[in-house]
Parts: C-alpha cells; sequence; structure tokens
C-alpha cells in the first residue's frame, strides 16, 4: 500500500465519522491508515498514581480500531497514542501524512459550537489534504464539488477533487460564483451582464480545461452561477466539498480564506481544505 491517512480520534461521534470516511478512503486509494490519539493531561493535571487518563485513551483507540476494522476489514490500520496539545500533535503527524482527516468538533469546547478549534487550526495550518467530517452523513449522491476561481491557488484543491472523483466513480461540479463589484449597483454605472456572465464561463472553461484532458474518465459539470460562493458551493446535495485555501494571515483563522471558513461552517457534508 502506498500513502498513509492520519484520524484524530477521540471517542466523540464526530471522530467516530471520520474513522469510518477515512477507512473508506484508504480502501479507494491504497494506502495505510493510523489512528492517533491524543493525551492531554494538562486540564486535569493528573500525573502519579493510576493512571485512567492513559487507560482511557488506550480505550478509545482500541474502539475507533474496531470501528475502522468493522468499517473496511482490508485496511491496514495502526494506533498511536501520544501525549501533548492536540493540534500541536496532529500537525506534527500530519508531516508523514497523504491526507488529515478530523470530525468536525471533538468532546471539548462549546456545546453549541459548529466547528471545532482543533479541526479549525488544522484546516488553516496543515500543508496536506484536510478532511472535516460531520456525523449522520449517510445518504451517497454521487457528486462531489469543488470551487473553481481565477487564481492557482485553487489548482491543489481540483487535483484533490478530480482524483477523488475518479477514485469514487463520481460526477464532478466545479463551481465558479461570481458576484458585481459593489460599485456595479450605483445608478450611473451601466454593465452588460451577458458580457459579465460569458467572461466568467471562460474563467472556469479555462481553469478546468487541462484537468479535464488529464482526468477524461470523470463526468464534469461546469457550474458557473452568480451568487456568494459559500451559498453556491454549500447548497448542493453532494458527498464532499473540495475547498481551496487563500488565506495569508499569521495567525489561526486568518490562513484559512473567508470562502473556506464559511464552507467549513455551514456545509452540510465533509469537506476538504486543499493548502496550495
Amino acid at each position: 500500500m502506498t500513502g498513509l491517512i492520519i484520524v484524530g480520534v477521540d471517542g466523540s461521534a464526530p471522530s467516530t465519522a471520520a474513522v469510518e470516511w477515512a477507512a473508506d478512503d484508504a480502501i479507494r486509494m491504497g494506502a495505510r491508515l493510523r489512528l492517533v490519539h491524543v493525551l492531554n493531561r494538562w486540564p486535569y493535571d493528573i500525573t502519579d498514581g493510576d493512571d485512567y487518563l492513559a487507560e482511557a485513551a488506550g480505550k478509545v483507540l482500541a474502539a475507533a480500531e474496531v470501528t475502522a476494522r468493522t468499517r473496511q476489514p482490508d485496511v491496514e490500520v495502526s494506533t498511536r497514542l501520544i501525549e501533548g496539545v492536540p493540534s500541536a500533535v496532529l500537525r506534527e503527524q500530519e508531516q508523514e501524512a497523504t491526507e488529515l482527516v478530523v470530525g468536525s468538533r471533538g468532546l471539548g469546547g462549546f456545546a453549541g459550537a459548529v466547528l471545532g478549534s482543533v479541526s479549525m487550526h488544522l484546516a488553516g495550518h496543515a500543508h496536506c489534504p484536510v478532511v472535516v467530517v460531520r456525523p449522520g452523513q449517510q445518504e451517497r449522491h454521487g457528486e462531489i464539488v469543488v470551487g473553481v476561481d481565477d487564481s492557482d491557488a485553487c489548482e491543489a484543491a481540483l487535483g484533490y477533487a478530480f482524483e477523488q472523483a475518479g477514485l469514487r466513480g463520481a460526477t464532478l461540479r466545479a463551481i465558479h460564483a461570481w458576484q458585481l463589484p459593489v460599485h456595479a449597483f450605483a445608478p450611473e454605472i451601466s454593465y452588460d451582464l451577458d458580457q459579465i456572465r460569458a467572461a466568467q464561463q471562460e474563467v472556469a472553461t479555462q481553469r478546468l480545461a487541462g484537468w479535464r484532458a488529464k482526468y477524461p474518465e470523470v463526468p464534469l459539470i461546469e457550474d458557473v452561477r452568480r451568487a456568494h460562493p459559500v451559498d453556491a458551493l454549500t447548497g448542493v446535495a453532494c458527498d464532499l466539498i473540495v475547498v481551496g485555501s487563500h488565506g495569508r494571515g499569521a495567525i489561526g483563522s486568518l490562513l484559512l480564506g473567508s470562502v473556506s471558513r464559511g464552507v467549513l461552517h455551514h456545509a452540510r457534508c465533509a469537506v476538504a481544505v486543499v493548502r496550495p
């Protein structure tokens, strides 16, 4: 087998969904699967006596391994228990990874949060594709959605999306969403909407041409629409949404562009963030 998919596990429902998603992807990719549980002692400050935390962590890993093997009996699975801060440990692990998979939120954090701090941190920092999985996604649609724009930053996302569609035998819907500039609504400025639509269609067609030639077996839908990108990408029933990351900030969330942040918060399916 080639490639290594690493999954962060903590026993939560999103974590279990992430293990199942990763096991399926490992079979498709012919990759190995590594389940990683990070034991963070700091909140409890327990180091002496019977190591109940380590014992509980071992049970979490064992349950995750059972989930993976039940889901895909032929997958090659290994486990690791590592002490430290979850986001830091998983970032170190991702240096070996073909893909990093995490649940949308773990057992910690705020009860009403849509996305956990660890998944957001990894999506903004990791250099390999990061897949954030939500629990409860059962229905299969046979379609993958990827965001397309006029920058080279989306090329890595397109490559990942075409590969996933090819492995799954799925249709790939490439969405290029555009909006009129703010000053376009000034009454003294007129715009030819037909001309703008044609220009936006050309942007998508040119960006996709090379990938269409490389993956001729992948059914491709060029979906160019006037809409907010987050609404367009999350409004389609699909199995996976793939986005690039255009962030350029020096701190956490700013390393994710506004579109990728919005998609992570509003998507109803798994989301892959692929940094250039």
